[in-house]
């Protein structure tokens, strides 16, 4: 796997989510899904409504800033696998591998994968 610059991570952490989420949208809506699964994986992994998602899209706020007040879903570290090169249990700083997670769940939504499958459960037994 790659190692990311050391530039990397504060990249991240000042892009605004208002400039990343016409992209997600866009992607989903490309594969026949809709803004509607969107907002659902996003307030899966972030706690967000559709209410704070707009607001904090309205206000630009910084992912560092997203993810800080997010109250970030118990089961999101079981979301693995590589997305954008990275590996993403490999990833060593919390911002950028919570950036991933959301990237990671956007990407399934769009592969058309079943929605019980993208909202992690851990398994039971």
């Amino acid at each position: 796997m790659k190692k990311p610059p050391s530039n990397h991570d504060e990249r991240i952490a000042k892009m605004t989510f208002a400039s990343v989420y016409p992209h997600y949208v866009t992607k989903v809506e490309k594969k026949d899904r809709t803004q509607k699964e969107l907002h659902q994986v996003i307030e899966w992994l972030t706690s967000y409504d559709e209410k704070k998602l707009q607001a904090l899209i309205k206000e630009k706020v910084t992912f560092e800033t997203f993810f800080k007040n997010a109250t970030l879903n118990p089961n999101a570290e079981l979301i693995k696998g590589v997305i954008c090169g990275y590996r993403i249990e490999e990833i060593e700083t919390p911002l950028t591998r919570q950036v991933r997670y959301l990237d990671k769940l956007v990407d399934e939504l769009a592969r058309g994968r079943k929605m019980e499958k993208i909202l992690r459960k851990p398994k039971v037994g």
